[in-house]
């Protein structure tokens, strides 16, 4: 038992290590909500910054510019404003949070396939995903305001590749 508890303390260590050296991700993702897929592509810049552009359906975008989150949709005009800080999202886009909460958590281990942190308190949880083979972030859970479950695979990941810093610029209402 002694040895397993180890292992897990290590694994932790490594995943604070690797998200420590992360300044900047970008990746394509899927996104299930209420059992409809979305595809897109995302940046995220630590801290707290995010541009996710969706294909398709709606032309929507989701932005953040470290202080706000919008998610704008060009097909149906839709606009909303919230405070970053009152979304589960502010969890995965804030490094230092994660690293430093990793030392109070226990990684679990799902499906004998990937390992999985839970953060979260008032403004929701999320449940966040690493692959056990790397330990690169590989997706994320959420619930909404409805209590519809979000899930978000990414793949093709890079790291620290360069970005244009407008991307973070928050868009404009209709």
């Amino acid at each position: 038992m002694l040895f397993y508890t180890e292992a897990y303390a290590s694994l932790e260590k490594k995943i604070s290590e690797k998200l420590n050296k992360i300044n900047i991700m970008s990746f394509n993702f899927t996104q299930t909500i209420d059992g409809k897929d979305e595809t897109g592509s995302c940046t995220i810049k630590y801290p707290k910054k995010i541009f996710c552009k969706y294909n398709y359906r709606f032309n929507k975008i989701l932005v953040s510019n470290g202080n706000s989150l919008v998610i704008k949709s060009d097909k149906n005009k839709q606009y909303y404003l919230y405070p970053l800080d009152r979304t589960p999202l502010v969890y995965l886009l804030d490094k230092k949070s994660i690293i430093k909460r990793i030392n109070g958590l226990k990684v679990k281990e799902v499906n004998d396939k990937f390992l999985m942190l839970s953060i979260g308190e008032k403004e929701g949880k999320i449940n966040i995903f690493f692959s056990k083979e790397n330990l690169d972030l590989i997706g994320w859970q959420t619930e909404d305001i409805y209590q519809n479950l979000s899930v978000t695979y990414i793949y093709d990941l890079e790291i620290n590749n360069n970005i244009d810093e407008k991307i973070f610029e928050l868009p404009k209402p209709f």
